[in-house]
């Protein structure tokens, strides 16, 4: 199981913005040359984050995007989902009914269980937190 390169794209340009100024706009080209994410490629991410409600955009010479949200407010949980969708562990757990094998399955609870994990740990590590933990200083 791994997160698309979009949705780490996407953490890193967010976690970026939550350790800058919460005025202050940041270019997208400035994101991308400093990251080495393709422009185009930033574009698409940027207008998903925006649709999500994560980030404001702004075109002109004073444009740029900003947070939405105060970063202790945007997890990374919030970040993914705006990119990749719910994060589940296997199709059974969000529509048990599209699995045949429904009534003699050992799987379903240990696959529940591991998605509540992954999503209690996604949802409780803020943008904030990563911004100013050096553990999760980015390179």
């Amino acid at each position: 199981m791994q997160i698309t390169h979009q949705a780490d794209y996407a953490i890193r340009t967010m976690v970026y913005l939550a350790s800058q100024d919460p005025h202050q706009k940041i270019a997208t080209s400035q994101i991308a040359k400093d990251y080495h994410i393709p422009p185009s490629f930033l574009t698409k991410i940027v207008s998903q984050l925006s649709i999500a409600g994560l980030l404001h955009t702004a075109r002109g010479a004073r444009g740029g995007v900003s947070l939405a949200r105060p970063a202790d407010e945007i997890s990374m949980l919030d970040v993914i989902e705006a990119i990749d969708g719910p994060v589940l562990m296997n199709e059974c757990v969000a529509d048990s009914h599209i699995c045949a094998f429904k009534a003699t399955c050992k799987m379903h609870q240990f696959w529940v269980e591991t998605k509540e994990m992954v999503v209690g740990r996604l949802g409780g590590m803020t943008l904030a937190t990563l911004a100013t933990t050096p553990q999760f200083a980015l390179v």
